[in-house]
């Protein structure tokens, strides 16, 4: 799992000229910056605040102009994703405390999202989540922007009891949240063809909390239909 930053969170990061993080959750000093960010010594010119919290009402423009950077392609105008936030954010499917948003020096730059689904099978019918879409705006990414708002989501997540999530993506990326196949949990979907990608993630239980739901068929609201 990668670095887990709970929600909340103010973390400072160190950047050096090209924007890359050296340093995050600056004590006193570290590569020679003081606790003002005023430059003390070495190759580091300041730092930058990143902040983890559940999406707010004023949020929702700002999130679209990530979500639309981040998935954008030559031959359309909106990208789906785009559309699918905004849908489910009017649904009965979107949990508030688990639509996450990553500041960076106080602009919304990196977005998280974890919505309702169901995993069905012949004897039940028990709540699940899905993650996604996750982004981050194009002149931030590659520094760790996303794996932080993805972990935190995570980790909201498990706080308030929820037991598994699915995920469609690069394995390569997921893995490090601790992401596998879906299938070898006996996970299908609309997506289960795709192999590798489609996957699943059993979230630590808190409080002896019910057990992961058993192997069915993940029920996606119809908003996921038109991406």
């Amino acid at each position: 799992m990668g670095q887990s930053y709970p929600v909340g969170t103010v973390v400072t990061l160190a950047t050096d000229r090209s924007g890359s993080v050296v340093a995050a959750r600056l004590p006193r000093r570290i590569a020679g910056l003081s606790r003002t960010g005023q430059r003390r010594r070495g190759n580091v010119p300041g730092v930058t605040i990143m902040r983890l919290r559940p999406e707010e009402p004023a949020d929702a423009g700002a999130v679209r102009r990530v979500l639309a950077g981040a998935f954008a392609r030559p031959d359309i105008t909106t990208p789906p994703e785009v559309g699918l936030v905004d849908e489910l954010r009017g649904s009965a499917e979107w949990l508030p405390a688990l639509a996450m948003v990553a500041e960076y020096g106080g602009e919304v730059v990196g977005y998280a999202l974890l919505t309702r689904v169901r995993v069905r099978s012949d004897h039940d019918d028990v709540a699940a989540l899905v993650l996604g879409p996750v982004a981050v705006a194009p002149h931030r990414q590659r520094i760790g922007l996303g794996s932080a708002v993805v972990q935190a989501a995570l980790d909201a997540a498990a706080e308030q009891g929820e037991r598994l999530v699915v995920v469609l993506g690069d394995p390569a990326f997921y893995r490090r949240f601790g992401f596998g196949r879906a299938d070898r949990l006996g996970l299908t979907s609309p997506w289960s063809g795709l192999g590798e990608p489609w996957q699943a993630r059993v979230l630590p239980s808190v409080g002896g909390g019910p057990g992961p739901p058993a192997p069915g068929e993940v029920i996606f609201p119809p908003p996921w239909s038109k991406v």
